[in-house]
């Protein structure tokens, strides 16, 4: 599905490739999706230092750490400490607020009226954290919910969809204040799956991931098809396939909102990235489950992870819609579209990075 936009300014990025490179590279990385080769650590995480993470300061951090040591000490699941850490940066920027909406009070804008506790016992961040855990602790299966229900779930807010946009940063902190160097590093914290380390090819391309091409290149229902899509469950890690810049990542303006599921009758690609590579090549991945692990104007590696599989936008199921392109910066401005799309299955094949095996289309975008 192709998300409409203008060409961007962007300058093409350089070659990156060296001479003499072996023919496959294997790649452990450590980008924001997680860290997939990673091992969990023998012993139990120790407290990091509280630091500034990304737009986080040291106070709100300090206020994260408080909420990680909470859920530490009650012996809840690392992801527990993420959805905390999420639903506290929707409530109050993680700060302890004095007030909010009506009697709305403290990290999680609690409120006295329902039953929450006092002023005093919910401006405590400790006894707001505790409270937080017990709510959650009691939904069933929480560990294995999407972020924004779980949170929502707890909260019961007139915008549950809010809690998911922060799950990235919510991993970032709470592994900085941990004392973990990314996310994957305590087990069950993040819901990413992860398949086997990238295999970069000579040519510096790789798959985004493993999967059969299910729904082909080419015209459906009176318009182009203009990438394969590639069914795998949903959070699978999805990794650039060549080093680049990313030009987009964000929600597709069609889309609208892009935290729920989508289906055959939603428009757009819901969550998706496009890339910038070397020769003026472009790669975009749709659908996907939450905000992109990267941002507009950042430079990726190839094998990076950028973000996870779901079903965003025009979707019938959990897949990657993978498009390529060729000749996508002309004049210097990039864009990726229907004209200058080109099919994934031999493009990759020639750049040594092979997709699955291509099986019956299917409807999927």
């Amino acid at each position: 599905m192709n998300g409409q936009r203008l060409g961007l300014g962007v300058a093409v990025v350089a070659a990156l490739l060296l001479c003499g490179l072996p023919l496959v590279v294997v790649v452990t990385d450590e980008g924001p999706a997680g860290a997939c080769a990673a091992t969990a650590p023998s012993t139990s995480p120790r407290a990091g230092k509280v630091r500034p993470v990304g737009r986080w300061n040291t106070e709100q951090t300090g206020h994260a750490a408080t909420i990680v040591a909470v859920g530490r000490d009650r012996g809840v699941p690392a992801r527990g400490w993420v959805i905390a850490v999420a639903t506290a940066m929707v409530e109050s920027g993680l700060r302890n607020l004095p007030g909010g909406d009506r009697d709305s009070l403290g990290l999680f804008q609690q409120r006295p009226s329902q039953g929450w506790g006092s002023r005093a016992q919910i401006l405590d961040p400790v006894y707001a954290s505790t409270r937080f855990y017990e709510k959650l602790e009691r939904v069933d299966g929480w560990e294995r919910l999407p972020l924004t229900v779980a949170a929502q779930t707890v909260q019961v807010s007139a915008y549950p969809d809010r809690y998911g946009e922060f799950e990235h940063d919510a991993e970032q902190v709470v592994a900085a204040v941990a004392g973990v160097t990314t996310i994957t590093n305590l087990p069950g914290a993040s819901l990413a799956r992860c398949d086997s380390p990238a295999s970069i090819a000579a040519s510096g391309w790789t798959q985004p991931l493993q999967a059969e091409v299910g729904s082909g290149y080419g015209p459906r229902a009176g318009r182009l098809h203009a990438g394969v899509d590639l069914s795998v469950p949903r959070n699978t890690v999805i990794r650039a396939a060549s080093a680049g810049r990313v030009v987009w990542a964000g929600c597709d303006p069609s889309t609208g909102n892009c935290d729920i599921d989508g289906s055959p009758t939603t428009s757009g690609c819901g969550w998706y990235v496009d890339l910038i590579h070397a020769g003026g090549y472009g790669t975009r991945y749709c659908h996907l489950i939450r905000r992109p692990d990267v941002a507009d104007g950042d430079t990726v590696q190839a094998g990076q992870p950028i973000g996870l599989v779901g079903t965003s936008g025009h979707s019938s199921g959990p897949h990657l819609h993978f498009q390529t392109h060729q000749n996508a910066c002309p004049d210097g401005d990039c864009d990726l579209g229907n004209g200058n799309s080109v099919n994934p299955v031999p493009f990759m094949a020639a750049r040594g990075a092979e997709l699955g095996e291509e099986v019956r289309p299917r409807q999927t975008t």
